[in-house]
């Protein structure tokens, strides 16, 4: 399977360096100088650049594997999809729904959106930035999304999207013959294999389950693109987040 990675260093707008060391040769790393802007337009600078990459892979036939600091980043992955003519089903790994607007938003930080945001709800300035076309709520599966916010829980439920609250419930899921885009949030990991999180969420999938569920989409030979939203390098002083999690993205691309 050919890949390509491309690393986004940043958690939002801002750099995250402890993620450069992942950087191999053959990786690109998506650094752009930013503009001195309100948040919004900084990310869309990094997801335009993402977006163009995620493109080229594609047409040159690889599986772009984007890696970064935060969910957002997502939005670029998806639109350089649609501009290479992909319309996945979107398989959304997250401990939360990311499916809040500015109306459920309880603390406002812009991470907590971009899955509501990729489905044409509530805020749209980055998915405009980038071209993005909304995806149909029944092309999008959350899975786990154990810690959600209660009007985000509402959205959740009120919305076309599939909400699986096992992830392991995908062993027995019929996948419809489409390409399939697999965005992993890390902190869906129980924090007893992957404590190194900006936000964790008490219980979740043990590595050795997820990597099962990984195993098993990965050999339906329909994965199309796969996204990380990183462990935080800081807290990760045993390298131990960073471990598991990476081994985990191996069941992807091996």
């Amino acid at each position: 399977m050919k890949t390509q990675y491309i690393l986004t260093p940043y958690f939002l707008d801002q750099p995250l360096e402890g993620l450069n060391e992942l950087a191999q040769s053959d990786w690109i790393v998506n650094k752009q100088p930013l503009p001195d802007a309100d948040k919004q337009s900084r990310m869309s600078v990094l997801h335009k650049e993402l977006a163009r990459h995620v493109t080229e892979a594609v047409t040159k036939g690889a599986i772009p594997v984007s890696i970064a600091g935060d969910c957002c980043t997502t939005i670029g992955v998806m639109a350089g999809l649609q501009r290479a003519n992909i319309d996945p089903l979107f398989i959304w790994f997250d401990a939360h729904g990311d499916f809040n607007t500015w109306d459920t938003n309880l603390s406002g930080f812009l991470g907590g959106m971009p899955l509501a945001m990729i489905a044409g709800m509530g805020e749209q300035t980055m998915p405009n930035a980038v071209g993005l076309q909304p995806v149909e709520h029944e092309d999008i599966i959350l899975t786990d999304g154990r810690d959600l916010d209660p009007g985000e829980k509402e959205l959740v439920s009120g919305s076309g999207i599939l909400h699986m609250r096992n992830p392991m419930d995908l062993l027995d899921y019929d996948f419809p013959e489409r390409p399939i885009y697999v965005h992993f949030d890390t902190d869906i990991l129980n924090p007893l294999d992957a404590p190194a999180m900006n936000y964790l969420a008490e219980g979740g999938p043990r590595a050795e389950e997820l990597g099962k569920v990984f195993q098993h989409i990965t050999q339906t030979g329909k994965v199309k693109a796969i996204s990380v939203s990183s462990w935080n390098p800081e807290l990760d002083e045993d390298r131990r987040s960073q471990d598991t999690i990476m081994n985990l993205v191996q069941e992807f691309v091996s």
